[in-house]
């Protein structure tokens, strides 16, 4: 068992490697408060002989998509955080879940919402380094009763290049070890520093939304409020379960945070930008 954040998760396994790569990686989390978790995840062998010949790790829980195909074990690490996510995705009420990494400073959110490949994790990693607190890389988590954002820092997932720029960048931090040839190709997890997770308790005043892209040259533009929304209503995965108050909580966030878009052609520029227009807030 543990807890990320407000969300506590009990994790079973048919084999005993994947559950021992997340007790080292998520050693210094806490426990579930009184031992109530909210979802449960299993990762198991869909056929008995799948456990020994071949091994195929099944996702599934609390909730499960019947059609995902398993994962060899030597992916279970990915597979028990492909989990969580599932459980997430699927029956997560009390927050409007937006797809977004989100670091903070001085009490301030600055969120990262774009397509798998955008960058997002890579510069809320790189800006951790920097001294900003990570939040989160794979869910904001905004509450529908204070517009606050609630910390979600789970593993961060780093994915091909972005691996050596961050032991290079973070040379000192726990990773994971290299899952090779996923469906996303080759991944590494970072564990969030000390001071993520110690803070995974305080939220913060979402300040500051980017669509960020990688690749272009670097450029911004404002982003109006009705492609903003239809942007994150594409991003969250129950805003449409969450009815009015999903959409109450959007508008709020809509009406109240800047929004920009950027796009840079390399790590150091879209720090270097991140940090400008976040000076530009003052």
């Amino acid at each position: 068992m543990l807890r990320i954040g407000p969300v506590g998760f009990r994790i079973g396994s048919d084999w005993r490697a994947p559950i021992g790569a997340l007790g080292d990686l998520y050693r210094d989390y806490p426990l579930p408060e009184d031992g109530i978790v909210d979802f449960n995840v299993r990762l198991f062998a869909a056929r008995p002989w799948r456990r020994f010949v071949r091994p195929a790790v099944t996702i599934g829980g609390d909730y499960m998509l019947p059609d995902a195909l398993p994962l060899p074990l030597a992916q279970g690490l990915l597979a028990a955080e492909m989990g969580m996510n599932l459980q997430m995705a699927l029956a997560q009420r009390r927050y409007l879940l937006l797809h977004a990494s989100v670091v903070e400073r001085d009490g301030r959110g600055l969120l990262l919402s774009g397509v798998s490949g955008a960058g997002k994790s890579t510069l809320a990693a790189l800006l951790m380094t920097r001294g900003w607190r990570l939040m989160g890389d794979e869910f904001a988590l905004v509450d529908p009763a204070t517009g606050l954002v609630h910390a979600f820092p789970r593993l961060i997932s780093l994915k091909n290049q972005s691996v050596a720029v961050l032991q290079c960048a973070a040379g000192q931090a726990r990773f994971g070890p290299l899952l090779a040839g996923t469906p996303k190709g080759d991944i590494r997890h970072l564990v969030p520093d000390a001071t993520a997770i110690a803070a995974m308790d305080r939220p913060a005043v979402p300040a500051l939304l980017l669509f960020p892209t990688f690749g272009p040259a670097e450029a911004v533009r404002a982003v109006g409020a009705a492609e903003t929304f239809v942007r994150l209503t594409q991003a969250s995965t129950n805003y449409v379960a969450l009815g009015e108050r999903g959409f109450a909580t959007l508008r709020r966030l809509v009406q109240d945070v800047p929004v920009r878009a950027i796009d840079y052609a390399d790590t150091d520029s879209g720090i270097a930008l991140v940090e400008r227009l976040w000076r530009e807030l003052a």
